[in-house]
């Protein structure tokens, strides 16, 4: 699916938070749990550190600082939130849905609220999701939540996985802005690649002796984000009438620093405008964009008026990408 925004509907991120656990594990410490090493896992990945969340800690844990930063930057009442959606692979629980949870907790009594499941796009599509509700007048201000706990997933002994995933989560504000903020989302799905990256057991589908854990042909995939990355991006700015020179910020999933440099290299993108974090953080599913703009935020490379492009991949399998003209003040 490909739409470039509806005309007149001005809207934009006007909020933005993230948060991540505490512990932070490198990759020697995962050397005692699988054959590996520091060396290995930088030349294949990128990664030289991730976040693992503690015990005691959920979703919500890291969701709920994350949200009440994005509000406060966006001087949102949370009262004034009518619209919550947390895209995840591993919620609370399965119901009720941790979006609930988190419009109970801050304060946003009848917000509409709930969890969405696209994989490591879900952010993408959480996003189209909430502009589509504001831009048809459904709602009047959305909190978008990208988040995940992966560690809870791991096969501590599976190194084909242990060393790409970490946990995180990001939020943003969702309003309209005096000028216009998105200008095009580009969202798609193939169903018959499921097994690359899937999670049997999870569900009502019956399976024989399931342990629950994340499973990937991580051939397959690669092959899939190296395509997908590249064509989402390219399909996303024909819509919109832009070309690579017009984009100033690109910031696609942090899956493996390897597959971002095949994308940037096929589209021609200087590495200036890329932001790159996988090394700090792993691959932290929904949590993967948002912390990206956090970073680009913090940095100083996100300015006011320019143009952003955030594309993401994932389970399902899944794509979805996002065109927009950053609206907010560096300074916010």
């Amino acid at each position: 699916m490909i739409g470039s925004a509806q005309a007149g509907a001005d809207i934009s991120i006007t909020g933005l938070g993230v948060k991540v656990p505490d512990r932070v594990m490198t990759n020697d410490e995962l050397s005692q749990f699988v054959d590996t090493s520091d060396e290995w896992i930088r030349e294949r990945t990128g990664i030289r550190e991730r976040r693992i969340a503690s015990d005691e800690e959920a979703l919500s844990d890291l969701a709920l600082p994350a949200t009440r930063d994005a509000l406060a930057m966006a001087g949102v009442d949370p009262k004034d939130v009518d619209l919550v959606i947390v895209a995840t692979v591993t919620p609370d629980m399965m119901f009720p849905s941790t979006a609930a949870l988190i419009a109970d907790a801050i304060g946003a009594a009848d917000a509409a609220a709930y969890d969405l499941s696209a994989g490591c796009t879900g952010f993408m599509y959480a996003l189209a999701q909430a502009y589509g509700m504001l831009a048809g007048g459904l709602a009047h201000r959305a909190l978008v939540v990208g988040g995940d706990v992966l560690s809870r997933l791991f096969d501590w002994t599976d190194r084909s996985t242990l060393v790409l995933f970490g946990d995180g989560a990001g939020a943003v504000v969702l309003e309209s802005v005096p000028e216009q903020g998105f200008l095009g989302f580009e969202l798609g799905a193939d169903g018959g690649g499921g097994e690359s990256l899937w999670l049997p057991g999870s569900g009502s589908r019956n399976f024989e002796e399931p342990d629950r854990h994340i499973k990937m042909n991580g051939r397959e995939v690669f092959k899939f984000a190296t395509r997908v990355l590249v064509q989402s991006a390219q399909d996303i700015l024909a819509k919109c009438d832009m070309t690579i020179e017009d984009v100033d910020l690109y910031i696609p999933h942090q899956a493996n620093v390897r597959i971002i440099d095949h994308a940037t290299r096929k589209l021609g993108f200087p590495s200036e405008k890329v932001v790159i974090n996988v090394d700090r953080y792993g691959n932290t599913s929904s949590g993967s964009i948002p912390l990206g703009l956090a970073d680009a935020l913090a940095d100083g490379r996100l300015q006011k008026g320019q143009i952003v492009l955030m594309t993401g991949m994932g389970a399902g399998l899944t794509w979805g990408s996002a065109l927009m003209r950053w609206t907010m003040d560096a300074a916010a």
